[in-house]
């Protein structure tokens, strides 16, 4: 059904060959990395305060797109098995995945979006995840479900809606897929009066989520979508470019508009601490950076004289206003998926379109857990969530435990190994360890999955094929078969 061999850790892992415990840290503390890890587990089992709820654990569902909407944005059938399979399987916060605001702001043609008409598919599919695991723990009260609500700006599937320009992601950012041409710094931005009038799609959504029940709404602020592009659009003009408090703008505005509409939804949001600068193939396929101007004018909580340097002064502010805005729940992301994969994602393998990691991956998980800390001893009393764990495979928990043991981070969020192994935490409960057999690898078959368009639909479906064989063994293939004709 796929090629078994690509992914066998045994035979192809080049960095990950770690047995033991003892093994992992003795390579962290040779590359000189801040990781720690312990066996204790109890850390994640305790109850965690969000937003005035007790949560059961410490562990989150990160935000994964299955890509298996319908055409008009609707949960379809793979949607609602990956929240039946992600509400029996444990965690105690689900960071629902990303729902459009607007059709045009969609990353993908089945991207899911939110509106009215579909309302009550989103309503069926929260009911069957929270019935899921009501089922198997007898109880659901201690459990927090959320949605992500985002506009795709710069990576809209329709055409790039640029929120500002960036002389390194223009020339590879696709303005027209019929020539091939890419954005050129004449193409025009988004107009103040058009960003403005965004506002009021996000707060028809957010009351669309808050009545069908969801518990809160993430604004979007990461990996160089729409809101997060605004935030490091310095060159922009207008009110919503230059300074900090324009490029801060529209988030605050989209805040206080939820805040006074919908007083009882709570407001979270999922948002870069460091955008990094844009990567390519090198010699033997290794990303290498590409080469920005200096001072650095477009990216986020990054150093604006060392691009490999994250700054995060600006986010720690920023964070600090949104508190005061209403937000009560901050996960941190950094880097971009379509430039700097290994930024967000530490990896074993890139999809088939990628670079190699240009770094030890640990190096990029470490890179995590630092600035995830930087911001966490800030702001001691708000939930921060984690990201970055699934490289670390079946040692995942142990860091996980580790952090939060000493205050690192509130809540460890695992996003690609939710898919390999979505009864993550029930293994824990049961077993006091994960399934072996069914750890996520780091060997990027979601990924490769996601950046496969070239069906009727425009876009494949994404999970795992090697440990979810008999729903995505079949996509995979059928990926393989069309991409050879």
């Amino acid at each position: 059904m796929f090629d078994e061999t690509r992914w066998s850790a045994e035979t192809l892992a080049r960095y990950f060959k770690y047995r033991t415990l003892e093994e992992i840290q003795a390579d962290a503390i040779r590359l000189q990395l801040s990781l720690r890890f312990q066996t204790d587990l109890s850390p994640l089992l305790e109850k965690v305060r969000v937003a005035g709820r007790m949560l059961g654990n410490a562990f989150c569902v990160q935000p994964m797109e299955g890509c298996d909407g319908t055409t008009d944005g609707t949960p379809d059938e793979l949607t609602m098995r990956r929240y039946d399979r992600f509400g029996a399987g444990g965690a105690k916060l689900i960071w629902g995945e990303a729902a459009a605001v607007v059709e045009e702001g969609r990353a993908n043609p089945r991207q899911l979006w939110l509106h009215a008409n579909n309302a009550r598919a989103f309503a069926e599919m929260l009911r069957r995840c929270r019935v899921a695991h009501r089922t198997q723990f007898g109880d659901d009260s201690d459990l927090l479900v959320g949605i992500q609500l985002t506009h795709s700006g710069r990576y809209g599937y329709r055409r790039p809606l640029l929120a500002g320009h960036c002389p390194v992601l223009d020339p590879r950012t696709i303005a027209d897929k019929s020539t091939g041409r890419c954005v050129e710094s004449s193409d025009p931005l988004l107009s103040d009066d058009e960003l403005a009038r965004l506002v009021d799609h996000y707060v028809t959504a957010a009351k669309l989520a808050h009545d069908l029940g969801f518990d809160f709404v993430d604004i979007k602020q990461c990996h160089r979508y729409l809101l997060n592009e605004l935030l490091g659009a310095r060159t922009r003009p207008g009110r919503y470019g230059g300074s900090f408090e324009n490029r801060t703008r529209f988030a605050r505005e989209v805040f206080q508009a939820i805040r006074a509409k919908v007083p009882g939804i709570t407001l979270a949001t999922r948002i870069n601490a460091y955008d990094g600068i844009p990567f390519h193939k090198g010699e033997d396929n290794i990303g290498i950076p590409s080469k920005p101007k200096s001072p650095l004018e477009s990216a986020w909580g990054t150093s604006a004289v060392e691009p490999f340097g994250p700054d995060p002064s600006e986010p720690i502010t920023w964070i600090r206003e949104m508190r005061s805005l209403g937000v009560a729940l901050v996960n941190i992301s950094m880097g971009n998926p379509y430039a700097s994969p290994h930024v967000i994602r530490p990896f074993e393998y890139p999809p088939p379109d990628g670079y190699e990691t240009p770094e030890h991956p640990l190096i990029g998980v470490d890179r995590h857990f630092r600035i995830t800390e930087a911001i966490q001893r800030e702001f001691p009393d708000l939930p921060i969530v984690g990201s970055g764990y699934s490289y670390l495979q079946e040692f995942l928990p142990h860091a996980g435990a580790a952090n939060c043991a000493d205050k690192r981070v509130t809540l460890v969020g695992v996003g690609r190994a939710t898919l390999a192994q979505p009864d993550f935490v029930r293994q824990l409960h049961e077993n006091g360890r994960l399934d072996r057999k069914r750890i996520c690898r780091t060997f990027s078959y979601c990924t490769a999955l996601m950046r496969s368009k070239h069906n009727e639909l425009g876009q494949f479906a994404t999970g795992c094929p090697p440990f979810d064989k008999e729903t995505y063994g079949p996509i995979w293939q059928d990926a393989l078969q069309k991409k050879s004709t």
